[in-house]
């Protein structure tokens, strides 16, 4: 059974977001492999020979250029990084672009920043930029822009991981395929010979977090529990996701024949808009609503918009318009929305019934704090 809907997923992924790690794209002795380079240039060639279009995400940068530089250990200080993502950025690209010449297309470097997804126009920018590069026969190979991005600041996507997931939403890609350096899944420590790969996730609980065992070394970043986060924002919004072993020569040409190759999530549920995937995964929320067991259980299991009065606490510094993150009384995120209503405004009226915004602020343009139609279930 598992096997059919593999094959099934396959065979209507039109456009396919491939993520590929570090650990793929470097030798044991920290190299860059450009055979492996070139091999995955190949198999992207025989996807797009089927007709289907294909995105790159790819790490790699910081690695390449630790290696150029001579250095033998991932620098700690961000400036050092920055500068090493600089030099590997350039080299890895070229890279790139060698490989897939020879195939007969081009590889278009795209940098992204968590800020160009955070804004709404942007957002449509990149977007639109991305479906160009396809139409121009160009593989666009994207990266987090390490030159500019900074943990401190909020303004990374964490790793390249949440990236490729992000722009899957973005694309409304049926497919992602992350490959690490590992098989995919296990249902106990890989090291172990008794575990074993899990082929088919169908819902991300407590006991599929429990399988996790991360171990993280000088060159990447990602572990098993970022691709899994990867795949709760991919399927969330209604897509695929398989993770596989990208040491396997030919892992990319074995998943698009819809073998049993690493692990499947499969979508949860419906494939959602283009605007309620931004409010969802891309946007940062400026301001927090702690909502009381009812407005969760109204906007979890009913369909609901919120109200003000299922609003218990607010915090934040937040506009109309602004994306807010919802949370229960501990703290557990539910959904992100689009406030009606800005900070001073919500600081007067949370708590209260709807009849009383009016009495309250003097008028009443909305009768939801954030209605169903601006409003994400993460």
């Amino acid at each position: 059974m598992s096997d059919l809907l593999r094959q099934d997923i396959i065979a209507s992924a039109e456009l396919i977001v491939v993520k590929v790690g570090t650990r793929v794209l470097t030798r044991d002795d920290g190299q860059l492999d450009t055979g492996r380079i070139s091999k995955l240039a190949e198999q992207l060639q025989s996807i797009h020979a089927t007709g289907r279009r294909v995105i790159l995400v790819s790490s790699g940068a910081v690695g390449a250029g630790m290696n150029l530089l001579g250095l033998k250990k991932r620098p700690q200080d961000v400036a050092t990084l920055q500068a090493v993502a600089a030099v590997g950025q350039a080299r890895l690209i070229n890279e790139y672009d060698l490989h897939f010449r020879n195939q007969g297309y081009h590889a278009a470097q795209v940098l992204l920043t968590a800020d160009d997804l955070d804004d709404r126009k942007r957002y449509l920018n990149v977007r639109n930029t991305l479906l160009r590069l396809l139409q121009m026969n160009a593989v666009p190979v994207i990266n987090e822009n390490d030159t500019v991005a900074v943990d401190e600041l909020m303004r990374t996507f964490g790793d390249n991981d949440r990236l490729a997931a992000v722009v899957t939403n973005l694309l409304r890609a049926s497919l992602l395929v992350i490959l690490s350096d590992v098989e995919g899944l296990f249902d106990g420590d890989p090291q172990l010979a008794t575990s074993r790969v899990v082929p088919v996730v169908t819902d991300i609980d407590a006991t599929v977090e429990s399988f996790v065992r991360d171990r993280r070394g000088d060159l990447s970043k990602g572990g098993m529990s970022s691709k899994l986060e990867a795949a709760r924002i991919a399927t969330t919004a209604g897509e695929n996701v398989i993770i596989a072993s990208g040491r396997r020569l030919e892992a990319l040409s074995e998943i698009l024949e819809g073998r049993c190759v690493g692990t499947l999530f499969v979508a949860q549920g419906k494939s959602i808009t283009p605007l309620k995937r931004w409010i969802g995964f891309s946007a940062q929320p400026r301001g927090t609503f702690v909502l009381d067991e009812g407005a969760c259980q109204a906007i979890l299991t009913q369909g609901r918009s919120l109200l003000a009065i299922g609003v218990r606490e607010i915090s934040g510094k937040f506009e109309k318009g602004d994306v807010v993150s919802l949370r229960t009384s501990s703290g557990e995120e539910i959904a992100r929305g689009l406030t009606n209503y800005d900070a001073s405004d919500m600081e007067r009226i949370y708590g209260q019934r709807s009849t009383k915004i009016a009495e309250i602020l003097g008028h009443c343009p909305y009768e939801e704090v954030i209605h169903r139609d601006n409003l994400t279930i993460v």
